[in-house]
């Protein structure tokens, strides 16, 4: 562990520093200044030398960051209904049961529907579902 030279005592470490976007930004902008030392540059904003060339390399790959979210653009169709999917209709034996579901409908047919009637009401129950 490293020692203060002055007191004698170990250095403590504190909490990490958070610096916004904006911040890191003129750091680095500062370093790339004709004739300025990163060195000097940091020792002025109170950062380690280290730090601010690991926000040099950031700031040349554009991946330095910004201080808020990007928001994406973003637009809301309008939902469209598609029915159900229809199983195929099985012709059922003479005096069976035919059970439809359709969605939320169930339709519950005995006997031995007429072919028209039940494309008509199949047609009805795909347009109200």
């Amino acid at each position: 562990m490293d020692t203060n030279p002055r007191t004698g005592r170990a250095y403590k470490r504190g909490p990490y520093k958070r610096h916004p976007a904006a911040f890191k930004r003129a750091v680095v902008e500062a370093s790339f200044a004709p004739g300025a030392s990163v060195s000097r540059v940091a020792r002025e904003h109170d950062i380690n030398a280290n730090q601010v060339f690991l926000w040099r390399k950031l700031y040349q790959d554009s991946l330095l960051g910004d201080d808020e979210p990007a928001l994406l653009p973003a637009h809301i169709d309008e939902p469209t209904r598609s029915p159900a999917p229809v199983e195929p209709i099985r012709t059922p034996a003479p005096g069976g049961t035919l059970t439809i579901e359709f969605g939320t409908v169930r339709l519950h047919i005995e006997g031995r529907p007429d072919a028209d009637t039940l494309a008509q009401v199949l047609a009805q129950l795909a347009a109200r579902c």
